[in-house]
C-alpha cells in the first residue's frame, strides 16, 4: 500500500462515517508523509533492550554452551552488538553464526549489515541444496554457481518490484522474472500467503522472508546489472532522458562504478518516502572488493572499486556537511549507514560535524533514535556528548543510549526520570567503558535511580571520575547507596555533586561513613549547607 493510497482511505466518506480506525506500520520516512491531522496516535517499535537481545540467542539456541559463545562473539563487535537491536538482525545473525561457530570459523566474520546478509544467503542455499538436492557444498563460489539461476531471477523480481515499491506480488510476477512457483519453496527467501481480494474470493500473494532481504536481492541485480553493462535497467537511476547519452559514455570511463553508486545517492536522497535506504547500503557495501569476493560464483568478474568508493565517499560527506538542512534528518542518518557500509574511517568526524550543525535544531524522538543508533555504530569514541544541546519533542531519552560511546556525558536538565539510569548505568559496566564525567543533574531520578547508578560505580569496568545529581530529588535513602559506592575498591569517583537534594542530617552521616573508607578516593563533595547539618559537617 503506498502512501497515496493511504491519505486516500483517510479521506474516504465511507471510513469517515463508520470512525473506522486504520493502523498503518511503516519506516519513519514514509509514515512521516502522512499527513498530521490524520494520526491519532503514534507508537515507535524500539527494539530489543541489551537483556531482549541476549534472552532472544538462549532461546533460539538450545544449546547453552553454543548461544553463550554467540553471545560472547557478538559483544566483541560493538557495531555487531548494537546491530542486534533489530529482531530481524537479530534472527540473521543467529541463523549465520549457528553454522559459522559450529565450524569455529566465527571470527571470519566482519560486522557490516552487507556481509552479514551475503552469509545469510550461503546458508539458505547450503540449506537447499541439502534438503533438496542432497548435496552438501562449503565452498561458497561453488554453492553460489550451482544456485546462480535461481538467485538472479529472485535479485530481478526483488528490483522489478523494490522500483514500484511493492512488497507483496502475484504469480503472474514471479512467472514474468522465470520463475516457477513450485521451485520457489526451496529457495527459503520467499515465502507465501493468503489475501483475500473481492467478497470472500481468496488467492495466493509472495513475499520475501523480509523485506530487507528483497532490498539486498535488489542491490545485487543492480551491480550485475553494471557488470553486465545493462544501461536499459540502470536507466531506473537517471530520472531525465538526456542522461541515457551520458550515461552511455560513464559506463565506459575510468571510474563507471562511482557514477551509478552517485546516481543511486541522489535518487535515494530525492525520495521522500526512504523505500530506497536499505537498499542504498546494500548497494554500497556490494560495492566493496571484499564482498564482490564472498558474491563470486554471481559476479563474472571482480570490479577493482577503491576509487569509486573513494570517491562516493566523498559524495556522500559533502551531502552531510553542505546539503544537511535540504535533506531530512532520517536521510542523513542512512548515509551515515552508508558510510559505514563503506567502511569509511573518517566517520567519527563526520558525525562530530553533523552533531555541531544540528545543534538547536528540534529533533523528533524517532530521529534521535537513529542518531544515537549510528553514534553507537561507530568504533570511535566521541569527547563529549551534550543532551541539552538538542531542542527534542518529548523527552532525551531516545539519546541516552549513545553516552556509552563518549567521555563526558553532559545530560543536566534533560528531563530524565529514575527509568533512565538503567541505561546509564549499563553504559557505566561495559567493558573498556570510556564515561569518565557525567552530570545528571535537575532530572526526576530520584533514590531510586541514583541506587542503579550507584551500583554501576562498583563495576570494575567503570571508569566514572565525576558525577552531578544536583536537584534530582533525593532524600537521605540515596546517600546510603552512594556511600557503598564509596567504598568499593573498584570506584574511581574523584567529584561528586549532590547540591540542592534534600539530604538531611541521616544522609549526610551515611555519606561520612562513606568518606572515611581507605577505598574512597573522593575529593570535592557539593551539597546544600543548612545549619541542622553543621554539627555533622565537623565529622567528615
Amino acid at each position: 500500500m503506498t502512501i497515496l493510497t493511504v491519505c486516500f482511505c483517510f479521506r474516504s466518506e465511507r471510513l469517515t462515517a463508520l470512525k473506522t480506525l486504520v493502523w498503518v506500520t511503516s519506516r519513519p520516512a514514509a509514515a512521516n508523509q502522512i499527513p498530521p491531522e490524520y494520526v491519532g496516535l503514534f507508537t515507535e517499535v524500539r527494539g530489543f533492550t541489551d537483556q531482549q537481545k541476549e534472552e532472544y540467542f538462549r532461546k533460539r539456541i538450545k544449546d547453552e554452551t553454543q548461544a553463550s559463545r554467540m553471545i560472547s562473539h557478538i559483544k566483541k563487535s560493538r557495531s555487531l552488538y548494537i546491530m542486534c537491536y533489530i529482531p530481524v538482525f537479530c534472527w540473521i545473525t543467529a541463523t549465520v553464526l549457528q553454522g559459522i561457530i559450529i565450524g569455529n570459523n566465527a571470527e571470519d566474520i566482519n560486522t557490516t549489515l552487507t556481509e552479514m546478509y551475503i552469509h545469510f544467503l550461503l546458508i539458505q542455499m547450503n540449506m537447499k541444496n541439502q534438503k533438496y538436492d542432497r548435496k552438501k557444498q562449503r565452498e561458497h563460489t561453488k554453492l553460489l554457481d550451482s544456485n546462480k539461476t535461481m538467485i538472479l531471477k529472485l535479485a530481478k523480481l526483488a528490483f522489478e518490484q523494490l522500483k514500484k515499491e511493492n512488497i507483496v506480488f502475484y504469480e503472474e510476477n514471479l512467472k514474468a522474472c522465470g520463475i516457477d512457483v513450485s521451485d520457489f519453496e526451496s529457495t527459503g527467501m520467499l515465502t507465501e500467503i493468503f489475501q483475500q481480494e473481492a467478497g470472500l474470493h481468496e488467492v495466493k500473494v509472495f513475499c520475501f522472508v523480509h523485506l530487507s532481504v528483497q532490498e539486498f536481492l535488489a542491490a545485487v541485480h543492480v551491480f550485475l546489472c553494471y557488470l553486465h553493462k545493462n544501461m536499459e535497467e540502470l536507466q531506473f537511476f537517471f530520472e531525465e532522458t538526456q542522461n541515457k547519452v551520458r550515461l552511455n559514455c560513464e559506463l565506459q570511463s575510468e571510474s563507471p562504478l562511482h557514477y551509478l553508486l552517485v546516481q543511486a545517492v541522489e535518487k535515494a536522497v530525492k525520495n521522500r518516502r526512504g523505500h530506497l535506504d536499505l537498499f542504498l547500503r546494500f548497494l554500497m557495501g556490494i560495492s566493496l572488493e571484499s564482498n564482490q569476493k564472498l558474491l563470486r560464483g554471481l559476479f563474472p568478474q571482480t570490479e577493482d572499486s577503491k576509487d569509486s568508493v573513494m570517491k562516493t565517499t566523498e559524495h556522500i560527506r559533502k551531502l552531510l556537511q553542505i546539503q544537511y538542512k535540504t535533506i531530512s534528518p532520517e536521510t542523513s542518518v542512512n548515509l551515515f549507514y552508508c558510510l559505514l557500509e563503506l567502511n569509511d574511517n573518517s566517520l567519527y568526524m563526520e558525525i562530530q560535524s553533523y552533531i555541531k550543525s544540528y545543534k538547536r535544531t528540534i529533533l523528533s524522538s524517532s530521529m534521535c533514535s537513529l542518531l544515537a543508533y549510528v553514534l553507537m555504530m561507530s568504533e570511535e569514541v566521541l569527547d563529549e556528548l551534550d543532551l541539552s544541546m538538542y531542542q527534542i519533542l518529548g523527552d532525551h531519552s531516545r539519546l541516552l543510549p549513545a553516552v556509552r560511546c563518549c567521555r563526558k556525558a553532559r545530560l543536566s536538565g534533560c528531563r530524565l526520570y529514575d527509568t533512565d539510569c538503567e541505561t546509564v548505568a549499563v553504559a557505566l559496566q561495559i567493558p573498556d567503558s570510556p564515561l569518565i564525567e557525567l552530570d545528571m543533574g535537575r532530572s526526576n531520578l530520584q533514590d531510586s535511580g541514583v541506587k542503579l547508578v550507584s551500583d554501576a560505580l562498583k563495576s570494575p569496568n567503570c571508569q566514572l571520575k565525576i558525577l552531578r545529581l544536583e536537584c534530582c530529588y533525593l532524600t537521605g535513602q540515596c546517600c546510603g547507596f552512594v556511600a557503598s559506592a564509596l567504598q568499593s575498591s573498584n570506584s574511581h569517583l574523584i567529584e561528586l555533586d549532590m547540591s540542592d537534594n534534600a539530604l538531611q542530617n541521616s544522609g549526610v552521616k551515611l555519606l561520612s561513613d562513606g568518606l572515611k573508607s581507605p577505598n574512597c578516593q573522593l575529593e570535592i563533595l557539593r551539597f546544600e549547607i543548612q545549619m541542622f547539618y553543621v554539627d555533622l559537617i565537623h565529622m567528615m
